[in-house]
Formats: C-alpha cells, sequence, structure tokens
C-alpha cells in the first residue's frame, strides 16, 4: 500500500508543479492572452481553442488510464479469464484508434490553417487604406520609415489607431523578428527580402515591441515602443517632425548600421531614399560599407565549400 501511494504521488508531481507554474504565471498577466487589436484576438482565439481542445484529450485519457490501472487491477481470485490482452484483428478498436488520431489533427489543423490565411490580408472591419510602414533592423536598433509622410523614427513609432498598418519587414544584417505582442504575432526581418506584416490598434496606449530572433549580445535591449492614438493626434506628430526634426543623412544612417544601441529619434526623411534592405542592392549597401574599413571586398557567403574553409 505505502508503494502504491508513493508512485501516486510521484505521478501527480510533475502535473501538479506545471499547473501551479500556470496559475502563477497568470497572476502577472499574459499580454498574447490580452489582444489589443484584431489580428491578436484572432491569435488568442486560436491558442485558447487549441489549449482546451489539448486539455480535453489529456483529460479522456487519464480517465480511461485510472480506469484501466483499476479496473484491471491484480487481485483475489484473479484469472486469466477476467482479461485477455491479445486484441489483435480487433475491426472495432483498429478503426477507433485510426479515425480518432486523424479527428485530432483536422480540428486543430483546419482553424489554424484558415486564420494564417486570413492573417495575411489587411484586418476585415476597416474601410481605410493601410498605412505603409516600412520596419528595418540592424544590430540592434528599429528603423520605422513612413514612405507617404516622408518621416523616420529610431526605436519607436506611432500609429492611428483603428486602421490597419502594413508593416514592410527586412533587415541590414542578422536575421530578427518584429514582434509587437499585444497587437499580433511576429514575423521576420531578413536581408534581401521583404515580408508583409498586417496588425492593427482598436484602442490608444502605449505597447512594447521587441525582436524575437536571437541575434547576439544587444539582444535583451533590441526593443521599441508603440504609440496608439486617435488620427488627429497622429497627424499632429506627423506634421511636427516633417517641419522641426532634421533629414536623416545617409552619413548619419551609416552610423546607425554599427553594431551597438541607440537612443530614440526622429527625422524628416527616410533611408529609403538611398537603400531599401528588402532588395538585393541592400545586401551590397552593407558589403560596399564595410569593404572600405577592413581595406577589401567582403562577401556573403553560406554552404560548404567556401573559401573561409581554406587553409
Amino acid at each position: 500500500m505505502k508503494n502504491l501511494v508513493s508512485w501516486f504521488k510521484r505521478l501527480f508531481m510533475v502535473p501538479g508543479l506545471f499547473a501551479l507554474l500556470l496559475v502563477a504565471s497568470g497572476c502577472s498577466g499574459i499580454t498574447v492572452l490580452d489582444p489589443k487589436g484584431p489580428v491578436a484576438r484572432t491569435q488568442q482565439e486560436l491558442i485558447i481553442f487549441s489549449i482546451t481542445l489539448m486539455s480535453v484529450i489529456i483529460i479522456v485519457v487519464f480517465v480511461l488510464f485510472f480506469y484501466m490501472i483499476i479496473r484491471f487491477r491484480e487481485r483475489p481470485n484473479w484469472t486469466d479469464k477476467d482479461y485477455d490482452p491479445h486484441q489483435h484483428g480487433n475491426t472495432t478498436l483498429e478503426i477507433i484508434w485510426t479515425v480518432i488520431p486523424f479527428i485530432i489533427v483536422a480540428a486543430l489543423s483546419v482553424p489554424t490553417v484558415t486564420s494564417l490565411y486570413a492573417l495575411e490580408e489587411p484586418p476585415e472591419g476597416s474601410d481605410q487604406e493601410p498605412l505603409v510602414i516600412h520596419a528595418d533592423t540592424s544590430n540592434w536598433k528599429w528603423y520605422f520609415s513612413y514612405p507617404e509622410q516622408n518621416i523616420e523614427t529610431v526605436n519607436y513609432l506611432h500609429i492611428p489607431e483603428d486602421r490597419p498598418i502594413e508593416f514592410k519587414l527586412s533587415g541590414a544584417d542578422s536575421m530578427t523578428a518584429l514582434w509587437i505582442p499585444a497587437l499580433g504575432g511576429q514575423k521576420y526581418n531578413m536581408a534581401g527580402m521583404q515580408n508583409t506584416l498586417y496588425l492593427e490598434a482598436e484602442e490608444q496606449g502605449e505597447f512594447a515591441g521587441r525582436n524575437a530572433n536571437y541575434n547576439g549580445s544587444g539582444f535583451a535591449e533590441h526593443t521599441f515602443t508603440v504609440t496608439s492614438e486617435s488620427e488627429e493626434d497622429f497627424n499632429e506628430w506627423v506634421s511636427d517632425i516633417q517641419n522641426n526634426a532634421p533629414e536623416l543623412t545617409k552619413e548619419r544612417f551609416d552610423q546607425y548600421l554599427e553594431p551597438g544601441l541607440a537612443d530614440e529619434a526622429e527625422y524628416s526623411s527616410t533611408h529609403l531614399e538611398y537603400v531599401d534592405f528588402g532588395e538585393n542592392d541592400g545586401r551590397s549597401y552593407i558589403t560596399d560599407l564595410y569593404s572600405g574599413d577592413l581595406g577589401e571586398d567582403v562577401h556573403l557567403y553560406g554552404g560548404e565549400g567556401g573559401p573561409w574553409e581554406e587553409e
């Protein structure tokens, strides 16, 4: 009896600690479960649906498990006639444990796939055209270019409330990922290509954003802030930068591209005037920039058989 009690204690220790961890984490609030926009809400609903379905499966499995160990436990006067472990060729059981996994996979995959495709389009319900913002990154800074407004900010951005935002994602060097948990999931920034991410804020406020992909010693501080405000306040903010901020010169931007941290800043022009990291020319810009410092050509290599393997 003591061995049985000890076995049950060990059995429930890990799930119990896991449940305690979940409860404790809920005390501080989970940003992804407190959406501030339609994209984040869709993802929250998908997360809750998946967790609920998987929890039901776990409960059913444990109920059957305990039923089996109690129903078929060894006891006095137990004979081989009371339990037949050989079920080979049982058509009913074969169908059950083949069909059920297909149902589970379909129940999880159908809403996931449909949601992923839906999120590749601007959020529904808005009659406004998306505001285009180029979100580029380098170690360890964020550059937000507004081509229609011809302004650029460093490590922070403003967006109008209830208007879709079309982020054009790219990078100058290391692969990173733009993530604003309150507004939606992350998507990668990569050099020489451009990804598109649609987000929208349904209420005013300040939200935290960060790089979600490790990129070296400055990763922890590779962050930015997002301010959602009314359309009028946003236009006033844009006008203030257009009239009062300095232009972003090529020399100043080249300084930003050097690895390191930087304070928030704003400019009345964008780096898109002389480089677009979403195209292959963006890679050439970086290699040309650093080749002068090294006194030799710099090339971007990958795979096996490159010159770095030569002795």
